[in-house]
């Protein structure tokens, strides 16, 4: 299984439960944390990869690159927004 098939099927999972978990996503608070994190992730990523301190097996890669990162490892910070999202909103959440 390549990266990209993996990282799909946890950003379909966690799109499924960020719209069953929450009646009204807060869409607009997610894609502006998103477009700051995804810069983040630019950045950061280029700069562990590019140092060689993090590695992909190329035969698993998509071949599609940001820089030196490859387009997979921008999936794991689609998922952490998207599911940190829910959980700081099931948490804030008013009982009734």
């Amino acid at each position: 299984m390549t990266y990209l098939a993996l990282n799909i099927t946890f950003m379909l999972s966690a799109f499924v439960v960020l719209n069953v978990v929450m009646r009204k996503s807060p869409w607009r608070t997610l894609g502006l944390t998103l477009l700051a994190m995804l810069a983040a992730t630019t950045i950061f990523d280029n700069v562990i990869i590019g140092l060689h301190i993090v590695s992909y097996d190329p035969t698993k890669v998509s071949g599609v690159l940001i820089g030196v990162a490859p387009i997979e490892d921008f999936c794991y910070t689609v998922v952490a927004v998207m599911l940190t999202g829910v959980i700081f909103n099931a948490m804030t959440r008013k009982r009734g």
